[in-house]
């Protein structure tokens, strides 16, 4: 082997996600990228604990964190190989793998991270409690490009609603800026999605304090009817500060998926990093406590969704024969 070609095989093998070699020891040189969404959301915050928890899990791995426009970015940034891995929404994820106006996306499943039970919140003091007493209302349905949008369209539609007709939509550049607009009153509500969502979180701490307004029972049955892979979901009480009620409501799971050719032994080491740290997880972070490896298995729209390197080390623990 002539020396230049040396250099450049080296060159590759050490700008591959794949091990160098050292002699007859591999040493892993794992730089991964991870899409999250616009900052003050939900998918920042998991994305970096997540980032910072399997970094410290395997030093040899370090998984960086970016943020983008969200779910909607996020897929073609996969498909294009522009990132390894990415936050993805339940909605957005479903329309992409049913191939709903595009081909079905060719991605796959690291991970589900947590259940997103919809809702909206409104100032304490507001005169609405119901959906439908915010039709013709202001309403910030979430960020450009993000799923929350998407989720809002499908729960709307079950009722007989459009989006965009029936209500005055705002779509924000920042996640981050839809509790202010509730609390001085730019919007009568803010729609969003989860256990512990911050722009549900900042409202609630507020000094108005918040309601939430999700489908009631029938709504609930409603809206299943026209769109069954919707789930039923709740929000524990106490998820947000003076809620000491559970609330019912309905949505999906969001995901880290993968680019299509994330090598199995990389998807593998990360489904085992991520298993063992499963517990301290849930301790750094609520969201993730639902991030787990039967979690996973169970949201998992099919089976082969799931990434083969992850499925691999599934059956290895058991939690799939």
């Amino acid at each position: 082997m002539t020396f230049a070609r040396t250099i450049l095989l080296a060159a590759v093998l050490l700008a591959s996600p794949a091990a160098a070699q050292t002699g007859d020891k591999a040493i892993s040189t794992l730089t991964i990228s991870l899409g999250t969404a616009t900052p003050g959301g939900g998918f920042p915050l998991y994305g970096n604990a997540f980032a910072e928890a399997m970094n410290a899990a395997d030093p040899q791995t370090t998984i960086v964190p970016r943020n983008t426009k969200g779910s909607n970015e996020n897929i073609p940034l996969l498909e294009k190989g522009e990132l390894d891995l990415a936050l993805v929404a339940g909605e957005p994820a479903y329309e992409a793998f049913t191939g709903i106006g595009r081909p079905p996306a060719r991605l796959r499943i690291l991970t589900a991270i947590y259940s997103n039970p919809g809702m909206f919140v409104v100032r304490a003091d507001s005169p609405y409690r119901t959906i439908r007493d915010l039709v013709g209302q202001p309403v910030a349905f979430g960020a450009k490009g993000s799923g929350l949008p998407i989720l809002a369209r499908y729960v709307l539609d079950g009722l007989g609603l459009k989006q965009d007709e029936d209500f005055k939509p705002i779509y924000l550049d920042r996640a981050g800026d839809g509790p202010a607009m509730v609390e001085d009153g730019r919007v009568a509500a803010l729609w969003g999605a989860g256990i512990g969502w911050p722009g549900f979180a900042a409202v609630a701490s507020s000094g108005s304090g918040a309601r939430f307004i999700a489908p009631s029972a029938d709504e609930i049955a409603r809206i299943r009817a026209r769109h069954s892979f919707l789930k039923p979901l709740t929000v524990p009480a106490g998820s947000y500060p003076k809620q000491s009620e559970p609330i019912a409501s309905l949505g999906s799971w969001s995901f880290v998926l993968t680019r299509e050719d994330l090598p199995d032994d990389v998807a593998y080491r990360l489904a085992k990093t991520l298993h063992g740290i499963e517990a301290s997880f849930c301790r750094t972070l609520a969201q993730a406590c639902e991030t787990t490896a039967a979690n996973t298995v169970a949201a998992a729209p099919r089976p082969e969704l799931i990434h083969p390197g992850v499925m691999k080390y599934f059956r290895e623990i058991g939690v799939v024969k």
